[in-house]
């Protein structure tokens, strides 16, 4: 008799426990203003900051060159990942933007960021992304299928790999 009371006690435990299901938060952008001062990754220097080029000044040095490292850049962000908020896009002069990618996967920015003013920190490169990069990244950004569709040839582009991002005026 003991023995089929523990028998039932011990499936009871066993079944609650492997029954038991943990709360899974679907994945989102953290939450924030981005206000003037914040950062996102590591904390770009004042230095950093004061000596940032412009988009452009990025643009024309990455002719002359394939790979730029420990760049700081200033400029206007347009566009944040909804999803997870693991990509920014920056406003080039020519009305274009450059893709921004955080170091390691390590940090996310809030969607409050698009709009705002950014020094950015890290690695350019001029890079051709495939069609099939392209159509995730229209993916991520919510795009309608008929414009995930029309993308049919690789864009040679700016690319960025942040270590930092930090909001200014």
């Amino acid at each position: 008799m003991k023995l089929g009371i523990y028998s039932v006690v011990l499936f009871l435990s066993f079944s609650s426990f492997c029954l038991a299901q943990e709360d899974v938060e679907k994945s989102a952008p953290p939450p924030g203003n981005a206000l003037v001062g914040d950062y996102y990754g590591a904390d770009v220097s004042g230095s950093s900051v004061k000596n940032a080029i412009s988009v452009s000044e990025l643009g024309s040095k990455l002719q002359s060159s394939v790979k730029i490292e420990n760049v700081a850049v200033k400029g206007e962000v347009t566009g944040v990942c909804p999803k997870k908020g693991c990509w920014v896009s920056v406003k080039a002069d020519d009305g274009a933007s450059f893709f921004v990618k955080m170091k390691d996967y390590a940090f996310f920015v809030p969607t409050a960021l698009k709009g705002k003013n950014v020094v950015l920190e890290g690695n350019a490169e001029r890079k051709v992304t495939s069609v099939e990069e392209l159509k995730h990244y229209a993916k991520d950004a919510k795009k309608s299928k008929a414009e995930i569709d029309a993308i049919k040839v690789p864009k040679e582009e700016i690319r960025f790999l942040a270590s930092g991002i930090k909001v200014v005026n």
